[in-house]
C-alpha cells in the first residue's frame, strides 16, 4: 500500500465522513507548491479554501506566530492582550470602521453579526422588527442561523426546525428587495460576490442602491466579506471596490494566514451594540491566531493589492484561452470559471493527476490561489489547468 493508501484507511476508520475528500494528502509545502505523502508536487490555486493567504509556511508568518507562541498561547478575554489589541487596531486603521469583535470563522462571525443586528434593532424599535433579508443563491455559513441565512433551498434540509427570521431576495433586484423591506426588516446581508453560489459578483448599482435603502431605512447593511476579504479581490475588502461603508462587516478565512480567526467589524451605527455579557466566544482574539494576523495585514501594502489584480488579469488572460472555457468572473484572486460541457467536478479530480489543485463553484471551477503565488508557480498551475481541459 502507499503512503496515502494508508493514511486513507485509519482516516475511513476513525473520522466521520463528512466531507468529500479528494485522493490526496497534502505533507508539506511552501508558497502555492506543495507536495503529497508520496513525494508528488502540486501547484495549489484553493489556498485552502482562501485561508492560506500568504501560501504555505511563509517565513515572516512562521517567525511571527512561533514567536508569540513561545510568549502565551491563550489567556482569555477576561484579560488584555497585546496582539489583540494590536489587531483590532490595525482593522479599524485600515477600513474606517470603528469597533471589532473577534470570533474563530466566517459562520461564527455571520452568527455574531445576526445577532448585533437584531439587537440594535431591539433597542431602537421593539421586539418585532428582527427579520433579515438575504438574497438567494448565498451561502453564509453552516451553522443552524447561518444556513438559515443562506439563501440556497438545498441547504434548507434535515435540521429542522431553522431559525426564524429570514426572507430572501433575488439578487441585483432591488425592486425585490424593496418589496421585502417592510417595517419587520432589521438588516440585509449581503455577499458582494456570492462565492459558494459560483463566484458571482453583484452589480455595483445594485450594491449602491441597496446602501442608500438601507440608511434611508435605518436598516443594517452586513457585508459577508468572509471570503472576499483579506487583499481576496485585490483591495483589503471587497467592498471598498463598490464605493460602500457597510454597518457591520463579517471577515475570516485569510485574516490570520492559516490560523482558525475571524471578526465582525461594526460601523459607526453598530459599535455600542453589544454590552458586557451579550456576546462571547471563549477563543476570540486568541494571541497566537492575532500574531498571524497582525503580520498577513502588514502585508497587504497598496503596492502588494495592486499586484494582486495584476495577477488575476494575467490569470484571466491565460483562461480565456484555454479549451472548454465559455467566461470568466469574479476580482483579483477570487476567480471563478463557466465550462462548456464538461463538469468542473472531473475537472479538479483529472488536474490533481497532472498537479494542479482547484476547487469548484456549484458548475463552475473555481480559483482561489495564495495571494503570494509567483507567476512560475502561476505558469505551471496554468500549463497544467489547460493540459487538463485539453485532454477532456
Amino acid at each position: 500500500m502507499t503512503n496515502f493508501e494508508i493514511l486513507k484507511q485509519r482516516d475511513d476508520e476513525y473520522i466521520i465522513h463528512s466531507y468529500g475528500r479528494f485522493p490526496i494528502a497534502i505533507d508539506h509545502g511552501k508558497n502555492a507548491t506543495c507536495y503529497d505523502l508520496d513525494g508528488n508536487k502540486y501547484i495549489d490555486f484553493t489556498s485552502g479554501i482562501g485561508v492560506n493567504s500568504l501560501g504555505f509556511c511563509d517565513d515572516g508568518w512562521v517567525s511571527a506566530v512561533c514567536s508569540q507562541l513561545s510568549r502565551l498561547q491563550h489567556v482569555s478575554n477576561l484579560y488584555y492582550t497585546s496582539p489583540c489589541v494590536g489587531v483590532a487596531e490595525m482593522l479599524v486603521k485600515m477600513t474606517g470602521m470603528k469597533k471589532v469583535f473577534f470570533s474563530n470563522s466566517g459562520a461564527e462571525s455571520n452568527e455574531g453579526a445576526i445577532k448585533a443586528a437584531r439587537k440594535y434593532s431591539f433597542t431602537k424599535y421593539g421586539k418585532n422588527r428582527h427579520k433579515i433579508i438575504s438574497l438567494k443563491n448565498s451561502f453564509h455559513g453552516r451553522t443552524v442561523t447561518t444556513l438559515a441565512a443562506t439563501g440556497q433551498d438545498v441547504f434548507h434540509n434535515y435540521y429542522f426546525p431553522f431559525t426564524e427570521g429570514f426572507v430572501y431576495a433575488e439578487a441585483n433586484n432591488i425592486a425585490d428587495v424593496k418589496s421585502k423591506l417592510d417595517s419587520s426588516v432589521c438588516a440585509v446581508i449581503i455577499e458582494l460576490i456570492q462565492g459558494e453560489g459560483g463566484v458571482l459578483p453583484l452589480d455595483k448599482s445594485f450594491v449602491s442602491e441597496l446602501s442608500m435603502l438601507c440608511a434611508e431605512k435605518d436598516v443594517l447593511l452586513i457585508a459577508d466579506e468572509v471570503q472576499t476579504g483579506i487583499g481576496r479581490t485585490g483591495t483589503l475588502y471587497a467592498y471598498q471596490q463598490f464605493d460602500i461603508l457597510p454597518d457591520i462587516l463579517t471577515s475570516a478565512k485569510g485574516l490570520a494566514g492559516g490560523l482558525p480567526f475571524g471578526c465582525i467589524l461594526f460601523g459607526e451605527k453598530t459599535q455600542d451594540v453589544f454590552a458586557p455579557g451579550d456576546h462571547a466566544t471563549t477563543f476570540g482574539g486568541n494571541p497566537v491566531c492575532s500574531a498571524g494576523a497582525k503580520e498577513v495585514l502588514s502585508r497587504l501594502t497598496p503596492g502588494f493589492l495592486s499586484e494582486v489584480k495584476k495577477k488575476g488579469g494575467y490569470i484571466t488572460d491565460r483562461l480565456k484561452k484555454m479549451p472548454h472555457v465559455k467566461g470568466v468572473a469574479g476580482l483579483g484572486l477570487m476567480l471563478g470559471i463557466e465550462l462548456g460541457s464538461i463538469p468542473a467536478a472531473e475537472v479538479v479530480q483529472n488536474g490533481l493527476k497532472n498537479g494542479v489543485i482547484l476547487l469548484t463553484a456549484k458548475q463552475k471551477l473555481r480559483l482561489l490561489p495564495p495571494l503570494t503565488i509567483t507567476y512560475e508557480e502561476l505558469d505551471s498551475g496554468l500549463n497544467a489547468l489547460e493540459k487538463t481541459l485539453a485532454e477532456m
